[in-house]
C-alpha cells in the first residue's frame, strides 16, 4: 500500500491554529522586551537625544565616530579586554578542572553540586557586598592569608594593577557553578567502554583524557565558552559595587563605560551606539569561535578519511 504524503501544507487549518496561539504569548514578549529595544537602541544611536529637553536631533555616524576618537572609549575597550583576559580562563579551565575531580569521585558529587550552584543564585551585586570584605585592605580575609606567609597584602580595590584582579575574581566565583555543573553533566554522557578499552591498550589517565574525554565533552566546551565571554563582557554589578570603574579606569569596561554616558551624562544616543558596538564586538567573537570550531572538526574529518 502506497503511503500518503503528509506535509504541514496538507494538514487542516483546524490543526495548525493552536500551535499559532501557543507561539503568540512568547513571540510578543520577544518583540516587545528584546527585538523592540534592540531596534530601537539602533535607531537611537544615530540621533543625539537629551532625556530631559526631549530633544530628538538626527547626528548619523557623528556619535560612532566620536566613540572611536575618544581616548576614554579605547581605554574602556582595552580595560574589557583585559577583564575578559582574565575571567574566561579562569572560568573555563578552573570549571573543567573542578568538574573532572568530582567525576572522579562519586560520593562527594552531589555535595559539591549544591555548593557550587549556591553562588549562581546570588545577585552580582550581593556578591560583591560578600567580596568587598574579603578583599578589606586592614581586615581582609586574603590579606590575613598573605600576613601569615610575611606577605603585605596590597589595597585590592584601590590599586590600579590588582583592581581588574579583585573584579575578575568576583566574577569568576559567581559564573564557575553553571560551567561546572554544565560540564560535570557532560562527563556523565563520555562512554565507559572507549575509557576502558583505551585503558586495557595501555593508555594512561593523561592520553584518555585528551582523545577520549576531552573531544566528548568539547561541545559543551564550546558552550560554555561563549557564555562566559558574554557574561564577561556584560558584566556591571560587581564592578559597580566594588570599584566604580576606578581606580583610574582599570575596571571601566564598556558597559560601565555606556552606564556612565547613559545615566550619568544623560547622553542616551552616545551610549545607544556603545550598545551597538557591544552587541557587533560579541557576536563577532561567538561567529568567529563558531568558524574556528567548524574549521577544526572539518580538518578532524577530512583527516580521517
Amino acid at each position: 500500500m502506497a503511503r500518503g504524503n503528509v506535509s504541514g501544507s496538507n494538514l487542516p487549518r483546524e490543526t495548525s491554529m493552536p500551535a499559532w496561539l501557543f507561539l503568540a504569548p512568547a513571540i510578543g514578549l520577544l518583540c516587545v522586551f528584546t527585538i523592540g529595544p534592540a531596534l530601537f537602541s539602533l535607531y537611537l544611536s544615530f540621533h543625539d537625544f537629551r532625556p530631559f529637553s526631549f530633544d530628538l536631533v538626527r547626528v548619523g555616524i557623528d556619535q560612532y565616530v566620536e566613540l572611536f576618537e575618544s581616548d576614554d572609549y579605547r581605554a574602556s575597550l582595552v580595560a574589557t579586554m583585559k577583564f575578559a583576559g582574565m575571567v574566561v580562563p579562569l572560568s573555563v579551565l578552573g570549571s573543567l578542572w573542578i568538574a573532572v575531580l568530582l567525576d572522579q569521585a562519586p560520593f562527594f558529587r552531589a555535595g559539591f553540586r549544591s555548593i557550587f550552584l549556591l553562588p549562581v543564585g546570588i545577585s552580582p551585586a550581593m556578591a560583591a557586598m560578600l567580596w568587598i570584605f574579603l578583599f578589606n585592605p586592614t581586615a581582609g580575609f586574603f590579606n590575613y592569608l598573605l600576613s601569615l606567609a610575611g606577605i603585605h597584602g596590597p589595597a585590592w580595590l584601590t590599586d590600579p594593577v590588582w583592581a581588574p584582579v579583585a573584579v575578575s575574581l568576583t566574577t569568576v566565583w559567581k559564573e564557575i557553578g553553571f560551567n561546572i555543573i554544565f560540564l560535570m553533566a557532560a562527563l556523565a554522557q563520555v562512554p565507559v567502554e572507549l575509557q576502558e578499552a583505551a585503558w586495557m591498550d595501555g593508555a594512561n589517565a593523561l592520553r584518555r583524557f585528551w582523545h577520549i574525554t576531552l573531544p566528548s565533552i568539547a561541545p559543551a566546551l564550546f558552550f560554555i565558552t561563549i557564555v562566559t565571554v558574554i557574561h564577561a563582557f556584560e558584566s556591571f554589578g560587581q564592578i559597580h559595587i566594588l570599584t566604580r570603574g576606578g581606580p583610574a579606569g582599570s575596571t571601566n569596561v564598556l558597559v560601565y563605560q555606556l552606564f556612565r554616558d547613559g545615566f550619568e551624562n544623560s547622553r542616551l544616543g552616545l551610549a545607544a551606539a556603545e550598545a551597538v558596538i557591544l552587541f557587533l564586538i560579541i557576536g563577532g567573537i561567538t561567529l568567529t569561535q563558531f568558524l574556528l570550531v567548524h574549521i577544526s572538526g572539518s580538518s578532524k574529518k577530512g583527516d580521517a578519511t
